[in-house]
């Protein structure tokens, strides 16, 4: 094998989660065995075991590199932190809805809610690491909410952090029926229309939020 195979291959363990990430949004945490992990990651069970103890493990990591890529992705997308907040979240909102529209892998399915809503009921330490990632996501919307009532005067006054979850729930809410019904364009109306609301939350010209 040529040293520049060597570098492009990617290291087994990057290799096993990027697999659990493919499989578990594509079927779930329960059906995916490790068996399968181990078959599209073209890696031994010996690997597998290597890496990580149990499934329980393997997923954890991967919603933690999930969430991951996922918050690289949102900073790229609001751009620099010196610009105005409320502008940095509608650029937030508008890659949301990119993401729904071409998805590059076809699929409608956040990993996080996945296996939120398939493990929070029957397992507390599934169940605590999805919490913590859903409330990261909250924290960085919430903290630009604060941000720009500090800047721009509210019409009526509100909670940063209540809001902050409203969309968060929204967000998920929309992924699951977008999935179920097979349209992304549930989801990017809704968020478009969340759009919108904040907007409506501050006293400044609608142009003020349109870059």
């Amino acid at each position: 094998m040529s040293l520049r195979s060597k570098k492009s291959t990617p290291p087994t363990r990057e290799k096993l989660l990027d697999a659990t990430i493919r499989l578990m949004r594509q079927q779930g945490y329960t059906a995916t065995t490790v068996d399968q992990i181990c078959a599209e990651a073209a890696v031994t069970k010996g690997a597998f075991f290597h890496y990580f103890k149990t499934k329980e493990l393997i997923a954890e990591a991967a919603i933690g590199k999930w969430c991951q890529n996922r918050v690289a992705g949102y900073m790229a997308d609001m751009g620099m932190p010196e610009d105005d907040p409320l502008v940095r979240l509608n650029r937030l909102i508008d890659g949301l809805i990119e993401s729904v529209q071409q998805p590059p892998d076809g699929l409608i399915v956040c990993l996080l809610g996945m296996v939120s809503q398939e493990m929070a009921g029957n397992n507390e330490r599934m169940r605590a690491t999805c919490s913590g990632s859903l409330q990261g996501w909250t924290g960085l919307v919430a903290q630009l909410l604060q941000q720009a009532k500090d800047l721009h005067p509210p019409k009526v006054d509100f909670d940063p952090q209540q809001i902050a979850w409203m969309l968060n729930s929204l967000w998920q809410g929309s992924l699951l029926v977008g999935k179920t019904c097979d349209d992304p364009k549930l989801v990017a109306h809704n968020f478009n229309h969340i759009r919108n609301y904040i907007t409506s939350l501050f006293s400044l010209p609608e142009s003020h939020v349109k870059n």
